[in-house]
């Protein structure tokens, strides 16, 4: 994947200024200028792929219920199609989508996300993330093309690389430093971390070669620029 660095998106759009995983707040934070978005990604009982972090919805699990009763429960979640149509509005960003799975088992979410990129253009600037190392194998079985990344927040996960179909790793950044974030790149890795939302970190980071830095303030990414 040929990615500017440093490649500078928002955690869940612009959390601080509007309901994360929304659209209001993914445009507020492309608005302001950032590279793209990090966004998370589930499925409800009937197969629709919906925009929203964690497994329930106020103690619902989401994957119990159908998309129908989602929208009804909680009419500003988007599904993954309308996160994807604002690539037709804001040209030229990227998206992280992180696909949220709960290992060992699978309800088809990996089928269906193959599915629906495979009747989408313009995936150049995409790539998947995922906790779950079960679900990245299953979607390079499934044909997925899009480069795909492992989030790590143990260090234990991290030496599952060597054995997953990867392009890139998302380790948090209590798990990186200046050493480590080469050995990654060395083996061809790119690098991207989370939660940035501190100038003097950020700039930490960007000195030992991280890629990617997603935070939820856009205008303190920015600040790396400057």
């Amino acid at each position: 994947m040929q990615m500017p660095h440093p490649l500078l998106l928002g955690h869940r759009g612009a959390p601080r200024q509007a309901p994360e995983n929304t659209l209001e707040s993914y445009r507020l934070a492309l608005q302001a200028g950032l590279d793209g978005l990090e966004f998370d990604v589930q499925r409800t009982r009937d197969g629709v792929l919906a925009i929203h972090h964690d497994f329930d919805l106020e103690g619902q699990p989401i994957a119990e219920l159908s998309w129908a009763e989602l929208r009804a429960s909680a009419p500003e979640i988007p599904r993954l199609e309308e996160v994807l149509a604002l690539t037709q509005e804001f040209p030229g960003i990227w998206l992280n989508l992180e696909l949220k799975s709960q290992p060992p088992d699978s309800d088809g979410r990996e089928a269906a996300l193959a599915e629906l990129l495979q009747a989408q253009p313009n995936l150049e600037r995409l790539w998947i993330s995922s906790f779950d190392p079960l679900a990245l194998i299953r979607l390079k079985h499934l044909g997925v093309t899009v480069p795909l990344a492992l989030l790590a927040y143990q260090q234990e996960m991290l030496e599952l690389l060597p054995c997953l179909p990867v392009q890139g790793v998302h380790p948090h950044h209590s798990l990186l430093n200046e050493a480590n974030v080469s050995e990654f790149k060395a083996k061809g890795w790119f690098v991207g971390t989370w939660t940035i939302n501190d100038p003097a970190l950020a700039q930490t980071l960007l000195r030992w070669g991280v890629d990617v830095l997603i935070g939820d303030f856009p205008e303190r990414l920015l600040q790396t620029r400057s």
